[in-house]
């Protein structure tokens, strides 16, 4: 399996760790907004890693067989947390906006957590 795959899989599992941690702050703290943003936020996180894994790939490809690109995904993913920011500003009693973009950025911060862990194992 493909390097990034497998990366793909572990960083999934540790996001889904996360969401069930956040559901479970959302049932039983007082605090449902800002759990409700932190499930919101990184939602869209896993979907930005998903694009991200997806366009490396179609990437590497396109390398191989020497064609050009359309793009690497970055304006769906700024799309993305565009709508998330609109739908938490539109319904700010259901969702906290600050821990919207802390969902957001999940993604970035398990990536550089798993480096450290896997450059501490080697």
């Amino acid at each position: 399996m493909n390097d990034v795959h497998l990366m793909y899989r572990r960083y999934r599992s540790y996001i889904f760790y996360l969401l069930s941690f956040y559901v479970l702050g959302w049932g039983l703290t007082d605090y449902q907004s800002v759990f409700l943003g932190l499930i919101l936020g990184t939602s869209i996180s896993l979907y930005h890693l998903w694009i991200m894994v997806r366009k490396n790939v179609q990437f590497g490809r396109a390398l191989k067989e020497n064609r050009r690109i359309r793009s690497l995904g970055t304006s769906s993913r700024f799309a993305t947390a565009a709508i998330a920011t609109l739908i938490t500003l539109k319904f700010p009693e259901m969702f906290h906006l600050v821990s919207l973009i802390i969902g957001i950025m999940t993604i970035y911060i398990v990536i550089m957590i798993d480096y450290v862990i896997q450059q501490l194992r080697m």
